[in-house]
């Protein structure tokens, strides 16, 4: 365990270096720079560009201003907001919670219906409902997200009324229920694509746990069909999907952006665009970080469940 877990530190450590890189010389590639937002201000001069620029760093060398922000970063200091002059940090932190509560209620509700769909589509192959469910998939997965959004707007927002449009709770409401109410619609948008994915993953790995030597011995011994699937098929076929799991991250960070967009939702994945529109470039640098180590410390945590989980398995 520990060489592992040092060996994959030193992996992680490499290709944030790598994505620091790419993300820091595209930002500063776009047209205008970091200093954009300053150019379209007909009330500023070139004098004043130019101060501006000297004063924050933009007037030296592209890779001086890397090792100088990459230096910071590796302290913990972040950078500073162009918008409102707060710590990145901080401006992260207070859109953190909503995206956080985004894709965790979406992940929920789509290992829990896509783990179902994937096991019965498997053990009903060839039915209506492996049918339907395999159609389903093929549109949920050709579909935008952001179509799917507009839609359950359109039919539970302003048709139906059921649900809110946007926003995460109804000002001067503050209550659980309320949080829950502006929860549902963005959460079930957001995990359609993901229930279509995992159903599809889940079916193909009970097929394959289905087809084992020691499915066919138990039946062989008369064990119950049911126990069957529920203690040997499932078991075996949820261990690539811990692995799933972890992969699809950034999937739901990519969704959550769309998603957060449509309904305005207050989180990390709007904040990516209202910096990228204003060129606030270090809050975009420390977005991209921030999910970047968030994706990698999924894919170790799953790496390691599933060798805790799987004896056969060792991490080395």
């Amino acid at each position: 365990m520990p060489a592992f877990l040092l060996k994959r530190l030193i992996q992680s450590i490499f290709l944030l270096v790598i994505v620091s890189i790419i993300g820091f010389v595209v930002l500063n590639l776009m047209p205008g720079g970091p200093m954009a937002q300053y150019a379209l201000d007909p009330g500023m001069t070139q004098d004043d560009r130019n101060r501006i620029a000297e004063q924050l760093g933009l007037n030296r060398p592209l890779w001086v201003q890397y090792f100088d922000w990459a230096g910071r970063l590796v302290q913990g200091d972040w950078g500073t907001s162009f918008r409102d002059g707060n710590p990145v940090t901080t401006v992260i932190g207070r859109h953190m919670f909503a995206t956080l509560l985004l894709m965790g209620s979406s992940t929920a509700i789509a290992v829990g219906i896509g783990t179902w769909i994937g096991i019965r589509g498997a053990t009903h192959r060839h039915s209506i409902f492996d049918y339907v469910a395999t159609i389903g998939a093929m549109v949920a997965l050709s579909i935008p997200t952001f179509w799917f959004g507009l839609i359950g707007i359109y039919v539970f927002a302003l048709k139906l009324g059921w649900l809110p449009a946007g926003n995460m709770y109804t000002i001067g409401d503050g209550s659980v229920l309320n949080y829950l109410h502006h929860l549902i619609l963005p959460s079930v948008v957001l995990a359609l694509v993901h229930i279509a994915i995992w159903s599809r993953f889940m079916r193909a790995a009970t097929l394959d746990a289905i087809s084992q030597e020691f499915v066919k011995t138990a039946r062989a011994k008369g064990v119950s069909e049911r126990r069957v699937i529920m203690k040997h098929v499932v078991g075996n076929a949820l261990l690539p999907m811990i692995t799933l799991a972890g992969v699809q991250l950034p999937s739901l960070l990519t969704g959550a952006l769309v998603t957060e967009t449509v309904f305005t939702w207050p989180g990390m994945g709007r904040l990516f665009l209202d910096s990228l529109s204003y060129s606030d470039y270090p809050v975009v640098m420390g977005l991209l970080m921030f999910s970047a180590i968030l994706t990698i410390i999924a894919n170790l945590i799953a790496d390691i469940i599933v060798a805790l989980v799987d004896p056969r398995i060792r991490l080395a």
